[in-house]
């Protein structure tokens, strides 16, 4: 399959395309980003994770990267937490979501506005080309593990941020065979090979719960739809059936695209009925999407991947109510703090040169 970047694809991405995955880049001056106080801390009881579960394929100095990974359902969350982390420490964030990874359909696709990335340079978003064809995991584990290298070697911290755990399984796993997946039907933890690491991981998974993530989905939808999303489907299809081509490999799986086709392209082109069960049918797969990335990572978890839980239910529940003081107050208290400690007591280990990896276990909602 030919991967193609698109002219304004991401530059910082494409010096490292081609390099391999061990490449040291030379010295370069890295900004300072002032910290805020951590005054929030949390009595750790800590899980030793050891040095024996990361392995860097292909390093032959043994240098493992240290890498924050944001996890968690779509519309939790996770890019924001993402751009406040790679604020805070002086980071870079690598896109993980698949269907974000492609130019175009940007408000159906849900990718972050320019303006919400606070100038934090952003990688494999929105990059490629979407006619060049879906881009697999396990060339995504390699774009990836050169981006890693890239951001690293810069001084600068990476950070992946997506919803797509395929892709997360795929980048960050010790060893990958597409063909044994923990997402498959049949699978069973067992073998302590499986749950090894690639690099060294600080593991963040934002979480809601179901109820109030559902309502926020919706909503979420809706504003999609008085943001323009649905005149950028029209788009979208007027220039595919232009072309001859009603799908682009790589777009093809956007939710919208599929919900929309009766309405644009069928019998029911145009009629209020065709819309009104586009927008019913986006929210239904939307939801179900959530519901499929919450299993995977409880998936990844039950494999022995230490992540530790951020519960944004409070901060999204505010939302729901219009209520914008408490939803930053809540983001700063539940999520942001407990996300920058965890990141900063993982930093502060790899200083001290301590070859454990301690992980605040998962919270326990009541």
């Amino acid at each position: 399959m030919r991967v193609l970047l698109t002219r304004g694809g991401n530059a910082a991405l494409l010096q490292h395309l081609h390099r391999p995955a061990s490449v040291r880049l030379g010295p370069a001056t890295v900004a300072t980003v002032p910290k805020r106080s951590c005054y929030w801390r949390q009595a750790m009881c800590r899980r030793c994770y050891s040095s024996e579960d990361y392995c860097v394929e292909h390093n032959d100095d043994g240098r493992k990267e240290s890498v924050v990974v944001v996890m968690g359902a779509t519309g939790t969350g996770k890019s924001k937490l993402s751009v406040d982390l790679a604020t805070e420490f002086s980071g870079e964030v690598l896109n993980s979501d698949k269907i974000q990874v492609y130019r175009g359909l940007d408000i159906t696709t849900n990718k972050m506005p320019v303006a919400d990335r606070c100038g934090v340079p952003h990688h494999l978003l929105g990059d490629l080309d979407p006619t060049a064809g879906e881009l697999p995991p396990a060339a995504f584990r390699e774009m990836a593990a050169r981006a890693i290298s890239g951001i690293a070697g810069l001084g600068r911290l990476p950070v992946v941020a997506g919803g797509s755990n395929s892709f997360i399984y795929a980048a960050m796993a010790g060893s990958y065979d597409p063909g044994r997946s923990p997402f498959a039907a049949g699978w069973k933890a067992g073998r302590r090979r499986e749950g090894r690491l690639r690099y060294r991981c600080c593991f963040l998974w934002v979480d809601v719960e179901a109820a109030t993530l559902a309502e926020q989905l919706d909503r979420r939808v809706e504003e999609m739809v008085a943001a323009g999303m649905v005149e950028e489907l029209g788009r979208y299809f007027e220039a595919a059936e232009g072309a001859g081509k009603l799908k682009h490999p790589g777009l093809a799986k956007a939710i919208g695209l599929a919900e929309f086709q009766e309405y644009f392209l069928g019998e029911g082109r145009g009629t209020a009925r065709a819309y009104e069960a586009a927008v019913v049918a986006i929210k239904a797969n939307t939801r179900r999407l959530a519901e499929e990335q919450v299993w995977k990572i409880e998936r990844l978890e039950q494999m022995g991947w230490p992540l530790q839980r951020l519960d944004a239910t409070a901060v999204v529940a505010a939302r729901l109510a219009r209520n914008a003081a408490e939803a930053g107050a809540a983001w700063e208290r539940d999520v942001a703090r407990p996300g920058a400690a965890a990141v900063e007591q993982f930093l502060k280990e790899k200083s001290e040169g301590n070859p454990h990896h301690h992980i605040v276990p998962s919270l326990i909602y009541t």
